[in-house]
């Protein structure tokens, strides 16, 4: 049994169709969701915003591995090209963190799939959204999400807009 956490996010073309179809496609392992974010993109590259959110995901057949394959298929059906580091995608998926049988969290160093995320812990429009699908989740080797937003700069927080008119679920779709 492997629970993973996901970080989604689309900054092209219909960007609440694509994480939609994330959740979608992940209907089946999903254990909770977040709200849809918007945030300014992150790094060097002059693009769009993006829409932001966290999945939550259990299934007793997936590995840590299997989970950094879903995620690559995803992209893949959403059209994601790899032109540009850190530009602008149709679908990101990155795998945040994956807890293992018994609880104990998958560590990983291989160049695909580092784990924990290397980045996570600073990144708000990771955190803040993971404090909502998981309010009690603990970042392995950082400690509480909670205590990592708060540890944020406020602008940085101020940054990650909930989009209270969006929604992955529910009976808006």
């Amino acid at each position: 049994m492997s629970i993973a956490v996901l970080s989604v996010g689309s900054n092209l073309g219909d960007r609440l169709a694509a994480l939609r179809s994330t959740v979608d496609a992940l209907r089946d392992a999903l254990v909770s969701v977040s709200g849809v974010y918007e945030t300014a993109p992150w790094g060097p590259v002059e693009q769009d915003d993006y829409l932001n959110a966290v999945l939550v995901v259990s299934d007793d057949a997936r590995a840590a591995v299997d989970w950094w394959e879903v995620a690559q298929q995803l992209e893949q059906a959403a059209g994601r090209t790899r032109e540009v580091r850190w530009g602008p995608r149709t679908l990101d998926v990155d795998v945040i963190q994956v807890v293992g049988a018994g609880g104990e969290p998958v560590l990983s160093a291989a160049p695909e799939l580092t784990l924990p995320h290397p980045r996570a812990a600073d990144r708000a429009f990771v955190l803040l959204p993971w404090t909502e699908a998981e309010p009690g989740a603990v970042l392995h080797g950082y400690g509480p999400v909670a205590d990592l937003v708060a540890a944020l700069p406020p602008a940085e927080r101020a940054g990650v807009r909930r989009r209270d008119d969006l929604a992955l679920t529910g009976a808006d779709r």
